[in-house]
């Protein structure tokens, strides 16, 4: 057990879902939810030890279950990840809607993941859960052979390289690959290159999957003037105001000005040279 983990550190409406509990246990339990959240990114494996415990100690606990599916979704033991989270969604806890859709795809049920996508809950999750719930359904589309369809599905109004939100890059990211699995090289490319300009944690690797695609373009000067075009069109909505490009294809999106944050960056082209 991690020495800074403490029930007390729990969200309020999380400790009152152990109210039932004796007071100890309520605060053992708690304290490994608590050591989920703190090890889960670096050391999943870990997580998972104290959510199994978590669990055992409250069954009937929403928070719990939840914390021990999101700790073997982490590790990839897709059906406890999705038992658990079915279970914490059944007592009233977190949907985790676009994770129970996913596992279901990793355990080859992309029907079922698509199903999903279309129930009345998902119109009304948070714009980041409904975002990454479309990416997974973009990508159950393509498990069942429906490429086009998958790409065209992500071709909504928040697919703009004026954007950087907390969503963007893996959006951008499910597009370009996407659209490299139905034969449109050059249009992949654009969008992994905003797709790596709205990376700012670094959390895919699309600046190694541009690499991958220079040969394929014919080489490093095409792949430096699509980028260089690619950044072009991320800065149009400044010297165009009030006028709309429809074409997503080529990463034009709407004018709706320059939302890149500051921390946003541009690509090392020099890796090409």
């Amino acid at each position: 057990m991690p020495e800074e983990a403490n029930a007390s550190q729990l969200d309020p409406e999380v400790r009152r879902d152990f109210r039932a509990l004796p007071k100890m246990v309520a605060e053992d339990v708690g304290a490994h939810v608590v050591a989920v959240g703190m090890l889960l990114e670096q050391e999943p494996e870990k997580a998972l030890e104290h959510a199994r415990y978590a669990r055992r100690k409250a069954s009937r606990s929403p928070a719990a279950r939840e914390a021990n599916g999101l700790a073997a979704y982490y590790v990839g033991n897709w059906s406890e990840a999705l038992s658990e989270l079915r279970a914490a969604r059944r007592m009233g806890g977190q949907s985790h809607l676009a994770i129970i859709a996913d596992c279901e795809r990793a355990l080859g049920k992309p029907q079922r993941a698509l199903e999903l996508t279309r129930e009345d809950e998902a119109s009304r999750l948070p714009q980041d859960e409904a975002i990454e719930l479309r990416i997974v359904g973009a990508g159950a589309r393509r498990d069942l052979g429906q490429s086009e369809a998958a790409v065209v599905s992500l071709q909504i109004p928040e697919l703009d390289p004026q954007r950087n939100e907390s969503w963007s890059a893996r959006l951008f990211y499910a597009y370009a690959d996407n659209l490299l699995a139905v034969g449109r090289t050059r249009e992949a490319f654009t969008w992994f290159v905003h797709a790596a300009n709205a990376d700012d944690d670094e959390a895919t690797d699309a600046p190694e999957r541009l690499e991958e695609l220079v040969t394929e373009l014919g080489g490093p000067e095409e792949a430096e003037r699509l980028a260089a075009r690619a950044e072009t069109d991320t800065a149009v909505s400044e010297v165009s105001e009030g006028t709309v490009d429809t074409d997503l294809d080529h990463g034009t999106g709407d004018s709706r000005g320059d939302r890149r944050s500051a921390g946003s960056h541009d690509i090392d082209l020099g890796v090409w040279d």
